[in-house]
């Protein structure tokens, strides 16, 4: 990595290594966005990349500005093999919990692909709970390209989901916070008691009195 900072962060980032293409040919990249929020589904998004793609400036999702995003997000989708976006309702992160919500999102992803993949990617220390034959990679949403492009896909998504929210719920905030345990959602929570997109498993201890 050393010795070009000129470049833009995605030449830094690692393309598939070629002995997982010549086993499994069609890889795909998969992340997710919400696991913490209190409101609002957890997202999940599945990318194939052609081999060697180079998108300028791509990163972790969560190190680049809304408007880079939004940006980047139409320029993954047209050059993309195949990409997928999907989600977990707020119901089925509290029947399951989230990492199995996260899981069940990060599937529907994946079988939303087309051509079909025959390996997975998943950012994170685990993937137990993927259906497809994969690896997991701490922190690979700054490492792999198209772990990269599925956090910003799946994170601009959800975005777009919690402020179409704050149309229905705008006494919230979710707009400002995106369903995030903030101080004004803590307020808001407060002054208003919960909403249906609100995720009841994670309010237990402030129905109890208290917020951490």
């Amino acid at each position: 990595m050393g010795g070009y900072p000129w470049r833009s962060p995605v030449i830094t980032m690692l393309d598939i290594d070629k002995s997982l293409y010549d086993k499994y040919g069609l890889i795909c990249g998969v992340d997710e966005a919400g696991r913490g929020p209190l409101a609002g589904p957890v997202y999940a998004a599945a990318v194939i990349l052609p081999r060697g793609c180079n998108i300028p400036g791509l990163n972790d999702s969560k190190k680049l500005s809304e408007k880079k995003r939004n940006t980047l997000f139409d320029e993954i989708c047209r050059v993309a093999v195949a990409c997928s976006i999907a989600f977990a309702t707020e119901e089925e992160i509290d029947e399951l919990n989230i990492l199995g919500a996260t899981f069940l999102a990060m599937n529907r992803a994946i079988r939303g692909l087309s051509p079909a993949p025959e390996f997975a990617l998943v950012d994170g220390n685990r993937a137990n709970g993927i259906e497809l034959e994969c690896m997991p990679v701490t922190g690979g949403d700054g490492k792999y390209t198209c772990i990269a492009a599925a956090s910003v896909l799946a994170k601009v998504s959800r975005d777009r989901h919690m402020e179409r929210l704050d149309k229905e719920y705008p006494q919230y905030g979710f707009f400002r916070h995106k369903g995030y345990g903030t101080k004004l959602h803590y307020e808001r929570l407060r002054e208003y008691g919960a909403s249906p997109v609100h995720r009841r498993s994670f309010l237990k201890k402030l129905e109890a009195g208290h917020e951490h």
